[in-house]
């Protein structure tokens, strides 16, 4: 495997040859921050969701549905016309609804709407890095449902105002009611594209999965494909939001909800809200006995995903708008934004749906992870081992993101593929690492040269003690 200088991390387990002593993988979990909006205009109703949130240069952008739905009356009873609208931030935690004038609503266009119509039931665009995009088409989305006949391809100069691509729905194979998502892949250099798929489970039942498919042009959609997953049980799926990892672009890492119905018990009972919760229920259970939380998954093919079983966030801790369908839909997809903390590196920021739908306002609470920090590789104080698997390398030094206790601490042995350490490389001629910092280079003796090994197979050997290892590159 030549991972050349690329960035791996240990979220799918591709770089593990094996596990010894005390480590494990370890799934860390989102910290709950502010919430940074609420939905509170009339255009926006009870039910915002399917929020797309990328960074842009020096603006990060934010697209969202506006929809009117009360759960206590029948589907569709109630309800505004779906429109999808616009915010902006300079630093991902402050926003703004500008008044863009595109869209009239109730008569004026002072409002940050910026599509009604076909597309609007969900509509995530992405700014598009193939370096063939045609300017006019800079920005582009899909967006539809099946009642419209499909997913449309959309094209925007400025991501505000959009035309569709074509008149007719460039797929329409589909259940599309969720948020389908589109965006170029780098890697293989070509446009990828999740939805909503129905499938029948063994028992015949209906079962919510997502389905892929790839274009070359965002027009002709080929390759169809369920996805499939790694030791992984058979779930409910809502949104995917499956899009490349900023920092390791060969990674594409979803954001799944997963959708649970628990039926009436004392602890459903015991959830937020029950008078609310007994009327949703009179009306279609579900809305009632349902629950929806975060998930985590990771692909190098498109295809073929790693699971996480255990939620990535969970509904927390009880409070008004909380444990119910609707919660915890992840925007799509995660940017990098500055830490809170004085002198601390830059994190991850991801937004995740609170209230919906609900009688007040839903809001959008922002969640941090630190950079690469969806899984480590942990060890105990008693210690435990890594090895990876075989790879190819090119660089000179071999640099590592880490957190280790002040007594904790990883050093590293390259081996030849036999499992033999390479003079001068081995466990004792390592200099202990410890601390806590996103790229720190591991050292050997008096400075051992990396770059003579580079281009040949090698393994690596981590030996940890109370220390989490998040991600290794090589580089120059």
């Amino acid at each position: 495997m030549n991972i050349g200088k690329r960035r791996e991390l240990f979220i799918d387990g591709f770089l593990i040859g094996g596990l010894g002593g005390y480590a494990q993988l370890r799934l860390h979990h989102p910290v709950a921050r502010e919430i940074v909006m609420v939905h509170d205009q009339p255009w926006e109703g009870s039910s915002c969701g399917y929020h797309t949130v990328f960074r842009d240069g020096e603006i990060y952008r934010m697209y969202y549905r506006g929809l009117h739905w009360d759960l206590r009356r029948p589907k569709g009873d109630d309800q505004l016309e779906p429109v999808y609208c616009y915010a902006e931030s300079e630093d991902g935690v402050r926003w703004r609804k500008p008044e863009l004038g595109v869209v009239e609503f109730n008569g004026s266009r002072e409002n940050n709407i910026i599509l009604k119509g076909i597309g609007t039931h969900n509509f995530s665009p992405f700014k598009d890095p193939n370096p063939d995009c045609e300017p006019g088409a800079l920005y582009k989305a899909l967006g539809g449902i099946k009642r419209e006949g499909g997913l449309f391809a959309f094209r925007s100069p400025d991501g505000v105002h959009w035309t569709m691509m074509k008149e007719d729905p460039v797929i329409t194979d589909g259940a599309f009611d969720s948020q389908n998502v589109g965006f170029w892949d780098p890697t293989i250099g070509k446009y990828r594209a999740y939805w909503r798929y129905f499938t029948e489970n063994q028992d015949g039942a209906r079962c919510r999965a997502i389905r892929t498919a790839t274009s070359t042009d965002f027009l002709v959609w080929c390759d169809q494909a369920d996805l499939t997953y790694a030791d992984s049980p058979e779930e409910q799926l809502y949104t995917n939001q499956v899009k490349p990892y900023f920092r390791a672009p060969h990674l594409l890492i979803g954001l799944p909800t997963r959708y649970v119905d628990r039926g009436w018990s004392d602890s459903t009972r015991a959830l937020p809200e029950l008078e609310n919760r007994e009327e949703r229920s009179s009306v279609n259970q579900r809305y009632g006995t349902a629950v929806t939380e975060g998930l985590l998954m990771a692909s190098r093919d498109g295809v073929l995903f790693t699971r996480w079983n255990e939620a990535f966030v969970r509904p927390g801790v009880q409070r008004p708008g909380t444990w119910r369908y609707g919660h915890q839909y992840s925007a799509w997809h995660a940017v990098e934004t500055e830490s809170a903390i004085d002198g601390a590196p830059n994190e991850i920021s991801l937004y995740y749906s609170e209230g919906h739908p609900s009688d007040v306002s839903v809001g959008i609470r922002r969640y941090t992870l630190r950079m690469d920090g969806f899984v480590s590789v942990w060890a105990p104080a008693s210690g435990g081992e890594l090895i990876t698997r075989t790879i190819i390398f090119e660089g000179k030094r071999l640099a590592i993101n880490f957190s280790t206790s002040a007594a904790g601490s990883i050093q590293v042995e390259i081996q030849e593929p036999g499992g033999k350490p390479v003079p001068g490389f081995s466990i004792e001629d390592c200099q202990e690492v410890f601390g806590d910092e996103l790229e720190r280079s591991v050292t050997w003796g008096d400075g051992a040269d990396l770059g003579q090994l580079s281009g040949e197979p090698v393994r690596l050997r981590f030996v940890l003690r109370d220390a989490d290892l998040y991600s290794l590159r090589f580089a120059d």
